[in-house]
């Protein structure tokens, strides 16, 4: 009895050992998670409004990502996707 009694006692010491210690590793990431996920506003760029266009229309006319635009700049390239997936959710 004495051994099944050490056996739970031991079990329940690491259960609670790894939940606190999941917990806290949890808590201490969240703050660099919501760091990487603040994106930029490009409202006003010329291209993120053609993306969120061209994503409308393809919703409307049920296509997906009919039109694969590229641009010179990556900048661009983004705020395109960015409106065509703010135009066209999925």
């Amino acid at each position: 009895m004495k051994q099944n009694l050490k056996y739970y006692v031991w079990v329940a010491a690491v259960a609670l050992g790894v939940g606190i210690g999941g917990g806290t590793l949890q808590a201490a990431g969240a703050p660099f998670f919501q760091d990487q996920q603040q994106q930029p506003d490009y409202s006003k760029n010329p291209r993120y409004q053609q993306g969120m266009r061209e994503g409308k229309d393809d919703r409307a006319h049920n296509l997906d990502h009919s039109k694969k635009r590229h641009f010179k700049k990556d900048e661009d390239n983004r705020a395109y996707e960015a409106g065509y997936q703010q135009g066209h959710p999925k």
